[in-house]
């Protein structure tokens, strides 16, 4: 069983849906860029069954796009335009994170706006991330070390969601897709990149 803290969860996948669909006008069509072996096959089909639940809830297209590796990455773009997506999200992944740069510079390439999971994506020119605050999670992840340090069975430690998130919104990168992005999404953005 997995132990420790997490930032995978559903109401994270929502939310970015969301967002995404307060940011661009008349959003029908969503692709997600998946690495389909990014975690075990009973994770992986949770997170699939997420976004697919949270898709249909908000009444969206969705385009499951996988990239087995870094070199499926451009021909999982070529798909989303192909099959004319209106924007795309990454879904939580070691290798897509990994690739942030590249997927950045592909998303920007084919004028598509994006929503990550993390604020890496955004820092190297992508439209928006909603996610775990990063340094928040690393050090109540220092507090798990030091407890299993001080003999503490990883067993016995409970599984513990985020608590503090962050919107970070890149507006060169709107500006890039063709977005305006509304003044009341900016006012609970947690930063704005100019």
């Amino acid at each position: 069983m997995l132990r420790g803290p997490t930032f995978l969860g559903p109401e994270l996948v929502a939310r970015r849906l969301q967002l995404l669909g307060d940011v661009v006008p008349g959003l029908a069509r969503v692709a997600a860029l998946l690495h389909p072996h990014a975690y075990g096959e009973h994770t992986t089909a949770n997170v699939v069954k997420d976004i697919e639940d949270a898709a249909r809830t908000l009444g969206l297209r969705l385009q499951l796009v996988p990239a087995d590796g870094p070199d499926d990455i451009a021909s999982a773009f070529s798909a989303m335009v192909k099959e004319r997506a209106d924007a795309f999200i990454v879904l939580p992944s070691p290798m897509l994170f990994g690739e942030h740069r590249r997927i950045v510079e592909l998303a920007a390439n084919n004028r598509l706006p994006g929503m990550y999971q993390a604020r890496e994506f955004v820092d190297a020119g992508g439209l928006m991330s909603y996610g775990a605050n990063l340094d928040d999670l690393f050090r109540r992840t220092a507090t798990y070390v030091d407890k299993i340090l001080k003999g503490a069975k990883p067993a016995d430690l409970p599984v513990e969601r985020p608590t503090k998130f962050e919107l970070v919104i890149n507006l060169k990168a709107s500006r890039e897709v063709g977005l305006t992005i509304n003044r009341d999404i900016l006012l609970v953005a947690d930063e704005v990149i100019e």
